[in-house]
């Protein structure tokens, strides 16, 4: 899914707000234990979410000049995005071909085409995004713009880098800037199979008000479905910082109708730590070679093996779903005696591997409790397979999805 951590600006949104609806908007669940999962509490805080226009056209395009000038800007350790405008939620509307506006005068060099986006008074917030060619082959550049309540869980998962388990990358690092912002610069793929696939390099800066600038940009024109332009994205760490950071963005952010959000209350169920809880239910003869990452109270996941192999395994644990029950997930699925529903699947997982296999049990209480869990015949969910079946048959991930020990 992750999201990031890294996807397409207009797809996540809409991601988001179908989420933001309520339980008639569920993921598979295939898609609920991917990579989105994998970083937190992803059901409900989504990085994309649709909370979040700006100040006139004169103040967008008239900021930063020609930042991204190879060999100019400031030095990338020292960005700052503290000196900005005023943010008062009173500001006018910014529309999309302003922010788009924006970014040519903030690239400030080469050729541009395919411009999109959407202006700050949009449902899905704003959003600009691009080709361009800076003489060395055209690049896909995309801007996002959003509010995260400062210090919230959700402001912290933006600039978590993801869990190599899950996402396939080749670096990625977080830094605080001089006036408290965090930014994070990930490199890594828009396809699993790196070979041929696209490179997707992002940027994201959020600031200790909450502002939350998303920058994305490939080696190619789009995300999918174009070839390759170029052996990597045109920006540096450094360029994609001194774009994020500049104050443009900033003043658009301040009109973003509505309130800034308030920080959600941090979950209280300390006790039941998800990887924790699926250590201990592991059977005998399975040692645990990789432990999850994530502490949550909803996912976890551990890397196990038999003896033939590396295995991922991971769950899902989740209340009030008692909606799922009329949903193609449970559609044929087996009702035990308490009236507990059991629907078993064997797939080749959700990331196109050649030869990879995941088998899940989704199980749905009657009191809207649902766990589901999924193994695979390789350590991470974009390798290529270590063995020819899971670590753990369908009935023991049954019997691991059945047990008591999650609602206690």
């Amino acid at each position: 899914m992750p999201v990031h951590q890294h996807s397409d600006p207009f797809e996540d949104r809409v991601a988001d707000e179908l989420r933001a609806t309520g339980g008639q908007f569920h993921a598979d669940p295939a898609a609920l234990t991917s990579a989105g999962l994998a970083r937190g509490r992803r059901l409900r805080l989504r990085r994309r979410a649709a909370v979040v226009g700006g100040a006139a056209s004169l103040a967008l395009v008239g900021v930063g000049g020609a930042l991204l000038l190879p060999g100019g800007g400031a030095d990338a350790e020292k960005a700052s995005v503290g000196s900005t405008p005023s943010r008062a939620t009173s500001a006018a509307p910014v529309s999309d071909q302003e922010l788009i506006g924006t970014l040519e005068k903030l690239l400030g060099h080469g050729k541009f085409s395919q411009q999109s986006g959407s202006g700050t008074a949009a449902k899905f917030g704003p959003v600009a995004q691009l080709v361009w060619d800076d003489g060395h082959g055209g690049s896909l550049v995309a801007v996002s713009l959003r509010r995260v309540a400062p210090g919230s869980p959700q402001a912290r998962a933006v600039t978590e880098c993801p869990d190599p388990v899950y996402t396939k990358q080749d670096s990625c690092k977080t830094s605080r800037l001089t006036d408290g912002s965090l930014f994070t610069f990930f490199q890594g793929y828009v396809y699993a199979d790196k070979s041929g696939s696209p490179k997707r390099w992002t940027a994201d800066l959020v600031t200790p008000k909450g502002e939350h600038v998303s920058v994305s940009e490939y080696n190619s024109e789009s995300e999918k479905g174009s070839p390759v332009t170029r052996t990597d994205p045109p920006l540096n760490a450094g360029q994609l910082k001194e774009l994020a950071s500049a104050p443009a963005w900033l003043t658009a952010i301040a009109a973003i109708p509505g309130e800034a959000p308030s920080p959600e209350p941090e979950e209280t169920v300390s006790s039941r730590n998800v990887t924790a809880v699926l250590t201990g239910l592991l059977p005998k003869g399975v040692k645990v070679v990789t432990p999850g990452q994530v502490e949550g109270t909803e996912f976890g996941y551990v890397v196990v093996d038999d003896g033939h192999g590396k295995s991922l395994v991971q769950v899902n644990v989740q209340s009030n779903m008692g909606d799922m029950a009329s949903t193609e997930a449970f559609s044929g699925a087996e009702t035990l005696g308490d009236g507990t529903l059991v629907a078993e699947r064997k797939s080749g997982g959700d990331k196109g591997v050649t030869g990879q296999a995941m088998w899940t049990v989704d199980t749905l209480r009657t009191d809207g409790s649902r766990v589901v869990i999924s193994a695979f015949n390789a350590g991470t969910q974009h390798e290529a397979p270590t063995r020819q079946t899971p670590a753990l048959s369908m009935k023991q991930l049954r019997a691991i999805a059945l047990d008591p020990t999650w609602f206690q």
